[in-house]
């Protein structure tokens, strides 16, 4: 037994394993307190307030689908019906359509907005008209949803409602068929808002997109039910909700908290729709006191077994750890080889050292969140901001703040190279400090950075604004070359959250409203001068268009110029002028034909075109794009002269020569036909005859030219393609049962 004990190999056994026993308890004990209790208390923490964020983007959404069916209800045509008995009037469907196309293009995953009328069958959408049958029948196809089906349900009272997502067979010129999964938002008609009834598609995958949940706890669960409580959507493991919400009572905050088996259930109830958000977590983390004690008595019965353990491990261990050593090249070396148990320490560390960055991160992304949150313009329950009241303090480094909205626009040609958003706000966060500046910035969207800059005192925003014109001068030199920065700087105000939202405002309009020639880039909102003088030639925009579809190029580009280059020397603002630029954009666009659908072109032309809107600074650029835009829709809008005889081509044929002697015999011959087949073909393509229609085209002219101009009643008539003002006034008053003299004095400014 003697030897055993002054043996010194067995010594270093017994030493050894005692070593490692310690170090991995104590390598437990620091992870187990750094990374399970701390790291969990805090992503627990922290995805209350996610999940509250993702129950205010639903809201958001919602609100935004129920804004826009409130907007279609007030628009003014809730009746087609034209001056001639049984007919519709298509000026107005047709400013329907554009009224439709507007309102949905700022929501991406509204897919279409439909809106019809009972008794008629004309479906109105964004992307033209068809009849209601055609549209749920053909184009939007589902097995349910038909068009018989939502003929029905509009007949019955019912309120607003959202049918879950459902796989639709959708039908387009330029894909043939597919499957995409919809849902549908349906105005109700308890109480009638207008005559219309509208229907909302939209895209479920670009929805969810919208709004963002990957910061909510691996393993949970969110159900969204509605009003009568149906389950419209759900992510993660499936969750039976029938019985719970018999067992739910709703405190004031209409939030509510049950525990049942290995899961913990938050229940929030929307104060704007009444819809129930149900979050489930694994429970068994909640319970994280007893698993501190039972670990605790874990250890402490693991070091005593271990101690008992090591040594009969270092008894009967001696022996074959020398012969493995010999047989591994260790000779008669005495000890052991722990090169392992310390790469397996090392290993250890750096999954420590990933949670702490991981902890960092959502610390970031929190603080983030609350500050965005913070320019919300609704209101949050009490429990939410005592929550976010603990990242305010952190927000402002003096007695007062102004906010600076920076605007990052990358440089056409050149490169920007590889910058990260993370990386250009550290840079501005830099180069803010290098200023003697206390700040913080953080990433708002679509190259937008936010800056909570401190003062000392009110007198000290001057001043700021001088160094930050000669700071973003240098950025644009130095370290974020490539790019142009606008920035827009708030009023001064008190350290205080409550008025983030004021001042998130007001950078926000300074962006707006700033003048389109302006060449200083920093607003300061104090000093905006607002104008309202805009050049809108409504006949230019129409002569523009038809020049576009005729692929006359240059003179659509003196068009332009001449209304881009007016209103830049009216010094309108830049949000009206980009409303301008959009409509001389739709009026062109409106005419392409349907071949370039095929590659989606036209999308992509829009979609480049707005986005080149949002980040001109400069009326220049945006004439440029206006041009490079003409030339792209007029290569698809030439209308082939191999047909003639076809509704473009008339209606086309007569908004360009409505002005002359357009005669029956005449246009005829133009579309190489006879008079009298023409005529009937006219009849039943566009529901009027011929004479009809010439007439409502050249006084739909004349009514602008005795609102627009100071032409003579006699002037105008022949502008429009009367041969005298007697023929022009008989015509005038027939339709519209007044003088031209009478309609002009009715709309003179």
């Amino acid at each position: 037994m003697r030897k055993y004990f002054t043996n010194l190999g067995l010594l270093q056994i017994f030493c050894a394993l005692l070593l490692v026993i310690c170090i991995m308890f104590l390598s437990n004990y620091y992870v187990y307190k750094n990374s399970i209790s701390n790291i969990y208390e805090k992503v627990t923490e922290n995805n209350d307030l996610a999940v509250k964020s993702t129950v205010q983007s639903f809201d958001n959404s919602f609100r935004a689908i129920n804004n826009i069916i409130h907007s279609i209800h007030g628009l003014p045509y809730n009746n087609l019906q034209s001056e001639e008995p049984g007919e519709i009037d298509m000026e107005k469907v047709y400013l329907m359509q554009d009224s439709l196309t507007t309102l949905i293009a700022s929501v991406d995953y509204v897919e279409e907005a439909v809106v019809f009328y009972d008794g008629i069958e004309l479906a109105i959408t964004s992307s033209g008209t068809s009849s209601v049958k055609q549209l749920f029948n053909n184009k939007y196809k589902h097995d349910l949803f038909t068009a018989d089906y939502w003929r029905q349900y509009m007949r019955l009272k019912n309120s607003f409602k959202i049918f879950p997502g459902q796989y639709f067979k959708i039908s387009t010129e330029s894909t043939g068929q597919n499957r995409k999964k919809l849902m549908i938002a349906v105005a109700g008609n308890k109480v009638r808002m207008s005559n219309k009834n509208i229907i909302l598609l939209i895209d479920e995958d670009k929805f969810l997109k919208h709004i963002n949940q990957s910061f909510m706890v691996p393993g949970s669960s969110l159900v969204v039910l509605d009003n009568d409580r149906q389950v419209l959507f759900s992510a993660g493991a499936p969750i039976n909700v029938s019985n719970l919400l018999n067992e739910v009572y709703f405190s004031s905050s209409l939030e509510a908290t049950m525990t049942r088996e290995d899961y913990e259930y938050h229940f929030y109830k929307s104060d704007f729709n009444g819809y129930i958000y149900i979050d489930r977590i694994p429970y068994q983390f909640k319970n994280i006191d007893s698993v501190t004690q039972a670990n605790k008595q874990i250890m402490i019965s693991a070091i005593i077994c271990a101690v008992i353990l090591s040594l009969f491990l270092s008894i009967y261990l001696n022996r074959p750890v020398k012969k493995i050593l010999r047989q591994l090249g260790g000779g008669s070396s005495r000890g052991n080889d722990f090169r392992k148990i310390l790469s397996g320490i090392v290993k250890m560390q750096s999954e420590l050292k990933e949670y702490k960055n991981e902890l960092k991160y959502i610390d970031i992304e929190a603080r983030r969140g609350v500050f965005l949150q913070s320019l919300d313009e609704y209101s949050h329950s009490a429990e939410h901001e005592e929550q976010m009241n603990k990242y305010y303090s952190g927000f402002f480094l003096g007695k007062k703040f102004v906010l600076v909205m920076l605007q990052l626009n990358a440089n056409k040609g050149v490169e920007q190279g590889e910058l990260s958003i993370e990386g250009i706000a550290d840079i501005v966060q830099e180069s803010l400090r290098g200023e003697r500046v206390g700040s913080n910035v953080f990433y708002e969207r679509q190259m937008k950075f936010l800056a909570i800059v401190s003062l000392d005192q009110g007198s000290e925003r001057e001043a700021l604004i001088k160094r930050l014109r000669l700071m973003l001068a240098r950025l644009e030199k130095e370290e974020l070359s490539g790019y142009s920065i606008w920035a827009s700087v708030s009023k001064v105000y008190d350290a205080e959250a409550k008025y983030c939202r004021t001042a998130y405002q007001e950078v926000v309009t300074g962006m707006m409203y700033r003048d389109v020639t302006e060449s200083c880039f920093v607003m300061d909102i104090e000093k905006i001068q607002y104008e309202w003088g805009i050049y809108f030639p409504f006949e230019k925009i129409e002569k523009l268009s038809n020049c576009v579809l005729n692929g006359k190029l240059n003179e659509g580009k003196g068009i332009i110029q001449e209304i881009i280059s007016d209103n830049a020397q009216r010094k309108i603002h830049h949000h009206q002028l980009a409303h301008i630029a959009r409509t001389m954009f739709f009026y062109m666009a409106r005419h392409a034909n349907s071949s370039v659908n095929a590659n989606n072109e036209l999308y992509m032309l829009e979609r480049r075109f707005m986005a080149a809107l949002d980040n001109a600074h400069d009326y220049r650029l945006i004439e440029q794009e206006l041009i490079e835009a003409a030339g792209l829709i007029a290569k698809h809008s030439q209308v082939e002269a191999m047909n003639k005889l076809n509704p473009t081509f008339i209606s086309q044929y007569i908004e360009l020569h409505y002005m002359e002697n357009l005669y029956l015999d005449h246009i005829a011959e133009v579309v190489e036909t006879s008079p009298k087949y023409f005529s009937s073909y006219f009849k039943k393509t566009f529901g009027v005859n011929y004479v009809e229609y010439l007439n409502k085209v050249r006084l739909s002219h004349a009514r602008e030219l005795l609102k627009d101009t100071v032409y003579t009643v006699g002037e105008i008539g022949e502008k429009t393609g009367y041969l005298n003002s007697s023929t022009f006034t008989t015509t005038f008053k027939k339709y519209y049962g007044i003088s031209p003299s009478e309609y002009r004095k009715q709309h003179a400014s």
